[in-house]
């Protein structure tokens, strides 16, 4: 697990476009692009929602950029939807 978050500090740390960015413009392109990752794997917000343990409100406020998940929500939502970090933020 520890491996795992170091990964992702370490992806977060490279992904330097990102510093110049407005926070809210941050969360807006991660969620739109978890929105496309969601429904390319064939789920809705509920069923996705279900697999992390996220109530569907509160995963459709990260997909539209007014919440800010935690990085234990961002790992939970990378394994349920068998992705990387990098398919997030592309």
């Amino acid at each position: 697990m520890l491996i795992t978050y170091l990964k992702l500090l370490d992806r977060l740390l490279s992904i330097c476009n990102y510093v110049s960015m407005k926070e809210e413009d941050i969360l807006i392109k991660f969620g739109h692009n978890l929105c496309a990752e969601r429904n390319r794997a064939g789920l809705s917000q509920e069923g996705l929602g279900e697999k992390i343990n996220l109530s569907s409100n509160q995963l459709g406020k990260i997909e539209r950029g007014v919440a800010n998940p935690k990085l234990t929500t961002i790992i939970a939502i990378l394994k349920a939807l068998n992705i990387d970090f990098n398919d997030l933020y592309k």
